[in-house]
């Protein structure tokens, strides 16, 4: 492993861990996901080698060409806005999917995961979603308006091959983190409630993370602080 990803990582991972104590959660309750956007496929190998078994993309072409070499190295999750269009492609190579923000995305990867199945690309039959929230209505960066999630709820609660795993949410940059994770953390417990098992938050990212933790996130998307600065693209 390369020796700046591994102290990174250590790094960022005793963060976690203290941000949990003074959280008063218990130690190991927080995942983190480590987002590759731009780095290589090595680096992603790098921290598989360190026990993380799943990154972050943001882009499904990248992420596309990472999963196809990494060969079940170490999962990607897809972080990213996806275009309906692109729904089948993601459906084949995603472990998971963070970014689920309308029911025609639903139902495309629904149906890319019938496809994907029948062609024998997967070998697993379900999809984890988490729903992306808008915190204030602006859905052009992506995210469901607080109007619209009981029914892509459903919409994914009834789909054959997918499973709501919980919700992720970006705090717009004029709002207070803060309030933004509080209110996510108790919409996930209310709808945890409704569906009878718990539900995950996907909060806080390099520079909130800890703020996202004492409110309750279990997963906390990290790029820089663990992979480095971005190389130039």
């Amino acid at each position: 492993m390369s020796s700046m990803i591994a102290d990174n990582l250590e790094r960022v991972q005793s963060q976690i861990r203290e941000a949990e104590r003074a959280a008063g959660r218990e130690s190991g309750s927080v995942t983190l996901l480590p987002v590759s956007k731009f780095h290589p496929v090595e680096a992603i190998r790098d921290v598989a080698a360190h026990g993380i078994t799943m990154v972050g993309e943001n882009r499904e072409q990248e992420a596309r060409e990472k999963a196809e070499k990494l060969d079940d190295a170490c999962g990607i999750a897809m972080i990213g806005q996806i275009q309906s269009k692109k729904a089948n492609s993601v459906a084949r190579w995603a472990s998971e999917v963070h970014s689920l923000d309308s029911v025609k995305l639903a139902n495309g990867l629904d149906r890319g995961m019938s496809l994907a199945l029948e062609r024998g690309d997967r070998t697993s039959d379900t999809l984890p979603c988490l729903i992306q929230v808008s915190a204030d209505g602006d859905t052009s960066r992506g995210g469901i308006t607080r109007e619209s999630l009981d029914e892509l709820v459903a919409a994914t609660e009834g789909a054959a091959h997918l499973r709501l795993k919980g919700f992720m949410v970006v705090p717009p940059l004029d709002a207070e983190p803060r309030a933004v994770f509080e209110e996510l953390r108790s919409l996930t417990d209310e709808y945890s409630e409704r569906v009878g098992r718990n539900l995950v938050l996907s909060a806080g990212m390099s520079g909130d993370f800890e703020t996202a933790i004492a409110c309750g996130s279990d997963i906390v998307r990290v790029g820089t602080a663990v992979f480095g600065p971005r190389p130039v693209v």
